[in-house]
């Protein structure tokens, strides 16, 4: 199935060189204003083509809205938006259809669906099913921001430059959303540049770099969530992981907890006034998979890019014989810097379904 939530479902559909790629957003709320413009920016943000750190394909991601918008504001029934494909080169692929890349899924697809999978481009596998998730990401962050959440993120670490991690009991709305608006998002600037230079070096060696993203979400209410197999956290990676390179994900200080004591890890809560705090945020936010009313902070492992153009060994499977590649075509360096936006887009979708299935059940 390709769709995902529970009050609010996202379906997507299309291939990286069929005609279009799209989504149908159903079960949104009726009545709700969407500022076109910024969905446009947020779809530009992660748009191919724009500099040399990304793949040469130059897609201008515009969308068509066939239904559910009428009169400047959602209707409640489902809206469908399509993006068309226009800069496709499918004989780059030509010999994808036996030849299997090392990291991708033409392997793996080609036994899941019998070899009649749509190989070229990675085809349903393809990152280019992230921008109809960027647009209904979109659509939620504005939603969200009208209830005061808000969400960000930057690159905290890529091909061994750190940049500064995000204060884990919260970072302004006004910084999360100054993030946007770089190219590279990161909060020490300095780094960048850094960035930039291993990125270009891995290009011009025909290889790719991965790194580390770190996302926050602030002004969730306490105790969104349910325990067990609906946790927050169990959702948000559940979506993560639908985000192609995703390989890892952690919460609060995640993995690096093992190494602490309970006296270390716990988060002592105390009254800022009448709200509820915690003086530390160890946990990222959650306890027990239910929201406490801190920030919510989690931080995702993105392989690098698999497509590279050094020689690979790999398998021929029309001969059954082991073979040498080399991948043709256009392709990331690094995909880090494209896939902050979705991320930021994929937990939005996720917390504003989280937050319309407690909504409802209050009823």
């Amino acid at each position: 199935m390709n769709t995902f939530g529970k009050t609010i479902a996202l379906t997507i559909f299309g291939e990286s060189h069929g005609l279009s790629i799209g989504a149908v957003l159903d079960g949104l709320p009726a009545g709700e204003a969407i500022d076109w413009d910024a969905v446009r920016m947020e779809m530009a943000r992660r748009a191919p083509g724009k500099n040399p750190m990304s793949t040469a394909r130059s897609e201008k991601d515009a969308f068509e809205i066939q239904s559910g918008f009428f009169n400047g504001y959602t209707t409640g029934t489902p809206l469908c938006a399509v993006i068309r494909n226009n800069d496709q080169h499918s004989r780059d692929y030509d010999q994808l259809r036996h030849l299997m890349r090392p990291g991708h899924a033409d392997y793996s697809g080609k036994i899941r669906y019998s070899g009649f999978n749509d190989y070229r481009g990675g085809g349903h596998f393809s990152g280019r099913l992230t921008a109809p998730l960027v647009l209904a990401g979109a659509i939620a962050s504005q939603m969200l921001a009208r209830r005061g959440i808000i969400s960000g993120a930057h690159i905290l670490r890529l091909a061994g430059v750190e940049d500064t991690p995000f204060k884990a009991t919260g970072e302004s709305p006004d910084m999360l959303t100054a993030l946007k608006k770089e190219t590279l998002p990161v909060i020490d600037k300095t780094k960048a540049s850094l960035m930039e230079a291993r990125i270009l070096e891995a290009k011009n060696s025909l290889d790719s770099v991965g790194g580390v993203i770190e996302c926050m979400v602030t002004g969730l209410p306490a105790g969104l969530g349910d325990p067990f197999f609906d946790s927050v956290e169990s959702q948000i990676s559940h979506m993560m992981f639908s985000v192609p390179a995703v390989k890892g994900i952690e919460f609060g200080d995640g993995f690096a907890m093992a190494d602490m004591r309970g006296s270390e890890a716990n988060d002592s809560f105390y009254y800022d006034g009448k709200t509820v705090k915690t003086r530390t945020n160890h946990n990222g936010g959650i306890n027990g998979g239910i929201t406490n009313g801190m920030p919510v902070v989690f931080r995702l492992a993105i392989k690098p890019t698999a497509s590279i153009s050094q020689p690979q060994q790999t398998i021929d499977t029309d001969t059954k014989e082991n073979c040498e590649l080399v991948i043709k075509g256009r392709h990331d360096p690094c995909i880090v810097q494209r896939a902050v936006p979705v991320i930021e887009a994929a937990v939005a979708w996720t917390v504003l379904d989280i937050l319309l299935t407690m909504k409802g059940r209050c009823r």
